[in-house]
């Protein structure tokens, strides 16, 4: 794979792509739950609905099976043939910020595109007459930066779940114990397919993770990503109930990574990276085994 070209303010993007729909075919669209309940509300259905009929894996995936078009790839499932995008007020971070990538690093955020060529040019070599603009202000056009904020915020999200997970493991005893079975579950679950993941987890806690129903706090990402998190420690209190033994708290532990994993997952972040981070910190640092 082509290592992603950096990209700086003084660089100069297009004003806007054209509507032959080639970045709406054969892409990846990950979401985090504030994006799935914009989605919904733009197409006029609850979260549960645009869920259940446009995404994969519980919500954290657009669903790619549309009909097929540039280069005979499959469109995305909210793309019009001749027309374009039917949920385009309320797209997700990833379309906004086309043809670029977002990587952040601590505090240190980095807009990137892969390759050598600007990526647009092959399927719609008509943005060259466009107005040209700066990244920043490309950006700022396309209304990105709530949804910059909200991926942050659910970034928090993820960190706090898998505080929960190391909280349950060492607060226990469980990692004094000798247990080797807890951190093993944290890398089976980093490696598996987001399907098998979202099984293991089930269903209810499916729902709890991408379906907060917070629709007081659609225009806050922060207040909805914070509500939605104390909403998730509330459910998970009163599903451990009183935690009795060690395999208890293993089973808990497993719970918290898994959520913690899968929201990673449409976060853009890779499962089974962060699962091995978080194992050596719990080896190196508090003297875990697996």
């Amino acid at each position: 794979m082509t290592v992603p070209t950096k990209l700086h303010l003084s660089d100069l993007l297009p004003l806007t792509c054209s509507r032959s729909g080639t970045c709406c075919h054969g892409k990846m669209v990950r979401l985090n739950p504030w994006e799935l309940a914009h989605l919904a509300q733009a197409k006029g259905l609850s979260p549960r609905e645009f869920r259940d009929r446009f995404c994969e894996f519980g919500g954290i995936r657009l669903r790619f099976d549309g009909t097929p078009g540039w280069k005979g790839q499959s469109a995305c499932s909210q793309y019009v043939p001749d027309f374009g995008c039917s949920v385009h007020l309320g797209r997700p971070l990833a379309c906004r910020l086309y043809p670029l990538g977002r990587q952040r690093q601590g505090k240190n955020v980095q807009y990137i595109f892969q390759g050598k060529d600007f990526p647009c040019l092959e399927g719609c070599p008509e943005v060259l007459d466009l107005p040209q603009l700066s990244v920043a202000e490309y950006i700022a056009g396309q209304s990105a930066q709530s949804y910059e904020v909200a991926q942050d915020a659910y970034l928090e999200v993820m960190q706090n779940l898998a505080d929960g997970a190391f909280a349950l493991l060492l607060e226990s005893g469980l990692a004094k114990s000798g247990d080797r079975k807890t951190l093993r579950l944290w890398r089976k679950m980093g490696k598996e397919e987001p399907g098998q993941l979202a099984k293991r987890l089930g269903q209810e806690w499916i729902d709890r993770l991408m379906l907060p129903g917070l629709f007081d706090d659609m225009n806050d990402p922060i207040s909805f990503s914070n509500k939605h998190y104390e909403v998730l420690v509330t459910q998970a209190q009163e599903s451990f109930g009183a935690l009795q033994n060690l395999a208890d708290y293993s089973k808990a532990s497993a719970l918290m990574m898994g959520l913690a994993l899968h929201l990673g997952r449409g976060l853009g972040a890779n499962p089974t990276s962060l699962a091995e981070h978080w194992i050596l910190t719990a080896k190196n640092e508090h003297g875990a085994l697996d």
